[in-house]
């Protein structure tokens, strides 16, 4: 559930705050005026977020854009034909440095 809170509660209720962020593990919207002002996250959550950030923009550099969902949709098209080749996790791996190497 979303937690929406007025940026007063930050002062007047920070404890009740603190344990939604890091107990519960959820982030707290905190609003002025009835907008939206800030976000409240514990400091794992917002390191977490940064990796995630990091690593697709370092995929979306090596790779272009990826729309994971229609490579999804693809795999389980693929899972369903019976003449899909399956590869060996060597096989794969193998691949996959060539790639990352710019070999072919």
């Amino acid at each position: 559930m979303i937690n929406i809170r007025p940026v007063s509660d930050l002062r007047n209720k920070y404890p009740e705050i603190e344990d939604l962020v890091l107990k519960e593990d959820e982030a707290v919207y905190l609003t002025k005026n009835g907008y939206g002002s800030m976000v409240v996250l514990s400091l794992e959550k917002y390191s977490e977020m940064i990796n995630e950030i990091k690593v697709n923009k370092s995929l979306e550099e090596k790779f272009g854009n990826i729309n994971v969902d229609k490579m999804l949709k693809e795999t389980e098209v693929e899972l369903d034909n019976p003449d899909t080749v399956y590869l060996t996790d060597d096989e794969v791996f193998s691949k996959a440095r060539r790639v990352i190497n710019g070999k072919k």
